[in-house]
């Protein structure tokens, strides 16, 4: 049985889409259209994005917007969870480190690599318009998938992480 949302529900999603959809076309105006007048962005791992109407349009026309993935990115989304104020998305992204990523790598050149990491983002939604994004995935998953980490005595992994939110019958690791 399919998730009912509500009307309300349905309208955050929508801006949510919309958001993201503007992001990946390279459309900086319609990008912070959808947020409020003094939103933030936080990327966790690597700790970059902004603050406020002007330093999250700053982050978005340089290091975002436009520039988002590599041209072969595939976003599948896991899981939706939508509250009152608030989404939780998860999602597996998979792509191929053609091009420097800013926000998730920041100054690190293009490795030609392929990546597949899981994501959850948590998008705060005030008077319609997103008012915050906290996004989190594993740096280390995507650091061994670069060969930038060596995962022998550690304990984190590659692809293998995103592989088993797909499928959770893939055998978990029982030694480090």
């Amino acid at each position: 049985m399919g998730t009912q949302y509500s009307t309300a529900q349905q309208a955050m999603i929508k801006v949510l889409e919309a958001h993201v959809g503007a992001e990946l076309q390279g459309d900086l105006e319609t990008t912070m259209a959808t947020m409020t007048d003094h939103p933030h962005l936080h990327n966790v791992p690597s700790m970059v994005g902004g603050y406020g109407y002007e330093g999250v349009r700053h982050f978005y026309a340089h290091h975002l917007v436009g520039k988002f993935f590599p041209p072969d990115v595939v976003m599948k989304r896991v899981s939706l969870t939508v509250g009152d104020t608030q989404i939780v998305e998860e999602l597996i992204i998979s792509f191929t480190h053609t091009t420097v990523i800013d926000w998730m790598l920041p100054a690190l050149q293009p490795t030609g690599k392929k990546v597949q990491v899981g994501f959850v983002v948590i998008v705060g939604i005030k008077d319609g318009k997103i008012s915050h994004e906290h996004i989190y995935w594993d740096q280390a998953c995507v650091l061994v998938q670069l060969g930038l980490l060596k995962p022998e005595g550690l304990p984190v992994c590659g692809a293998d992480s995103a592989e088993r939110i797909i499928n959770p019958a893939l055998p978990s690791r029982s030694e480090f």
